[in-house]
């Protein structure tokens, strides 16, 4: 039977390998011509795909254990790459420890999540990757390496979209555990957003921002505070009453408790709950992150994009990401805000709008999620990527043979 991502719009092409253990992955990548690995298959392109199906193996590290050994003298867990945020917040929850942050799905794995820049929330708080202390990676010969903080090569290598090899573990910085509150709040208007903007995002440790760019201003407003305070409620808006989906007519059982109720980090951060299906299911994603200077002007043109986009949009989501040194990153050099996109799963209406919407944004210094929809390919973003010139030294010395290559490398990466 054919399989397929997450959002079951790409159907994978070449044979897909569940490995017994580490060593059974060394041998697998050290006898084939071309590898991919897949996480949680939370990606929406052909990012973890081989395009031709007799040339190479997809590699699952499904069957693996997942292992979190926390270190308290370092404030570190090492983890297994494959595993679930949610399923490592866990552990490290039963033994007192914490995540500083997390995404808004838990059910995205750990070398995936941090492969591709994805992120959290909250003006201080930098992308996943930023969490990353090393990685232990099997490189194109079959040996497995570490690469850690502070070696020469390790801004490079963390955000790498697979194209150094496989992530078997991951070294995360943690803390002890606490607690977190989300406040709920509706009817924010444009005016007010413009007005406050700072004021707003950088009100609570972690804020979201929804929209579908249509009507008076943002919808609702989600607050996750540190604090066991209420927050201060943003200009104009009301507090909401009864929890909240971002998602017209979804089930709010889905999401993480709102209210003010104060509970633990893994029940907060996140926006969906563990136990349940993530989102709608039947959706695409895009997401751009651009230089927080340009907020204001980005928001403008996309409302001015709103009628075209109401079609074929869900809701969108804006949310604040921390600068970081990841020369693939999306928020590398700038602290930034990410202009999320929740798409009904209809591939030949968002790739119609996808290019006005980087037309308006890709000017502002908008660079595109790794691992959700979008069309620029290595033309726009050799110039938004100060080190990409790096990272291709970097590859052409760790993988010279493009054993971890693919079709959306050469698109974007060139």
């Amino acid at each position: 039977m054919a399989e397929t991502n997450w959002a079951g719009n790409h159907t994978y092409r070449a044979r897909i390998e569940r490995v017994r253990s580490v060593e059974h992955l060394q041998e697998v990548v050290a006898a084939a011509p071309r590898v991919r690995a897949l996480g949680s298959r939370h990606s929406f392109t052909d990012l973890t795909d081989i395009t031709d199906a007799d040339d190479g193996v997809l590699v699952s590290l499904v069957d693996l254990p997942t292992t979190v050994e926390v270190d308290p003298g370092t404030r570190t867990a090492r983890v297994t790459g494959h595993a679930a945020y949610g399923d490592v917040a866990t552990q490290l929850q039963r033994v007192g420890w914490a995540l500083g942050n997390l995404a808004s799905l838990p059910h995205i794995s750990v070398a995936g999540a941090v492969a591709t820049g994805t992120h959290g929330s909250g003006v201080e708080n930098g992308s996943l990757a930023t969490a990353v202390g090393s990685i232990d990676i099997v490189g194109p010969d079959g040996e497995l390496r570490t690469v850690r903080r502070g070696d020469a090569d390790f801004e490079g290598s963390v955000v790498a979209l697979g194209a150094l090899g496989v992530v078997t573990a991951v070294t995360l910085d943690v803390e002890p555990t606490y607690d977190v509150r989300q406040d709920v709040y509706t009817g924010l208007s444009w005016e007010a957003l413009a007005a406050e903007l700072d004021a707003i995002t950088g009100s609570t440790y972690s804020v979201s921002l929804f929209t579908r760019w249509r009507g008076a201003g943002i919808e609702q407003v989600w607050l996750k505070s540190r604090s066991p305070e209420a927050p201060r409620e943003p200009q104009g808006a009301v507090a909401a009453t009864t929890a909240l989906h971002m998602l017209e007519g979804a089930a709010v059982e889905a999401v993480t408790e709102q209210g003010g109720i104060p509970g633990p980090w893994l029940d907060r951060l996140p926006h969906f709950r563990m136990g349940f299906t993530p989102s709608r299911g039947e959706e695409l994603q895009s997401e751009y992150l651009l230089p927080r200077e340009h907020a204001l002007t980005a928001i403008e043109r996309l409302r001015s994009l709103g009628p075209r986009l109401a079609a074929v949009l869900q809701v969108s989501e804006l949310r604040t990401v921390a600068a970081d040194d990841h020369w693939l990153s999306s928020a590398y050099g700038h602290d930034v805000v990410g202009v999320h996109f929740t798409w009904l799963r209809d591939e030949e209406q968002v790739y119609a709008v996808l290019p006005a919407i980087e037309e308006a944004l890709l000017p502002l210094g908008a660079r595109p999620h790794w691992g959700k929809c979008f069309v620029a390919d290595v033309r726009e973003l050799d110039a938004l990527y100060p080190r990409m010139s790096d990272f291709r030294a970097l590859r052409d010395r760790v993988d010279p043979d493009r054993v971890f290559g693919n079709a959306f490398l050469d698109r974007v990466l060139g």
